[in-house]
C-alpha cells in the first residue's frame, strides 16, 4: 500500500489520517494503525509516545494539508470573487466529507485541547483568509460596503462544511454543488452571473 521508501513513522502518520477520516478517533485502533502502516507491534510506541501523540501528528499533517490546498487557490489569481469561487468550486471528495470537518463531530478529539487545536486553528485560519478576501473585494467595489468579511467567511466555510453533511446524508453531491451555487449567486458582483 504504501512506498517502500517511505519510513515506519511516515506510514504510521497516513494510516493513521486515512484511519481517522473513515472511522474517527475511537474507532482507530492502534492495531489498525499498524495493520494499515503494515508496521510491526512495537512501532507506534517505538516512534510516538501512544496513540494520542500518533494521532496529533496525523491531524496536524490533515490540518496544515487542508490549509495549504485552500490557500493555492484563495492565493492564486482573480479577483476576489473569482478566489472565493475556485475555492468552493475546487474538486473535492464530497461524499467522504472534509477530514478536519469531519473532526470537530469526534467527541474524542472535541474533548482533547492537544488533539482539537490543530481543527480549530485551521478553520480558524481558513475563516480569516476569505474574510481578508471579502474586505478586498469591498474595497474595490465588488462586493457591497454593508458586508461583513467575518461573517461572509464564516458563511462559506459554513457553506462547505454543511454542504459535506448535506451530501454524506443523501449519498449524492448534489446538495454541496446546489450549497455552492447558491452562495455563489448570493455574492456575485452586480452584473455578473456564474
Amino acid at each position: 500500500m504504501y512506498s517502500d521508501l517511505m519510513s515506519t513513522s511516515e506510514r504510521l502518520i497516513e494510516s493513521t489520517r486515512e484511519l481517522l477520516w473513515e472511522r474517527g478517533y475511537v474507532g482507530t485502533s492502534p492495531k489498525a494503525i499498524l495493520e494499515r502502516a503494515g508496521a510491526g507491534q512495537g512501532s507506534m510506541y517505538h516512534h510516538f509516545q501512544g496513540k494520542p501523540d500518533l494521532a496529533l501528528a496525523a491531524i496536524r499533517r490533515t490540518a496544515d494539508e487542508m490549509w495549504a490546498t485552500a490557500e493555492a487557490v484563495l492565493g492564486g489569481p482573480g479577483t476576489p470573487y473569482e478566489r472565493i469561487a475556485a475555492y468552493l468550486r475546487r474538486e473535492r471528495d464530497v461524499l467522504r466529507g472534509c477530514p478536519v470537518g469531519r473532526l470537530t463531530m469526534d467527541p474524542d478529539v472535541i474533548a482533547s485541547d492537544a488533539l482539537r487545536a490543530p481543527v480549530d486553528e485551521t478553520l480558524g485560519r481558513l475563516r480569516t483568509r476569505l474574510a481578508e478576501l471579502v474586505e478586498e473585494g469591498r474595497e474595490q467595489g465588488q462586493f457591497p460596503p454593508h458586508l461583513d468579511g467575518a461573517e461572509i467567511a464564516a458563511t462559506i466555510v459554513s457553506t462547505v462544511q454543511g454542504g459535506y453533511v448535506l451530501a454524506r446524508a443523501s449519498g449524492s453531491p448534489a446538495a454541496f454543488d446546489a450549497g455552492v451555487r447558491g452562495l455563489l449567486a448570493l455574492l456575485a458582483p452586480a452584473g455578473r452571473e456564474d
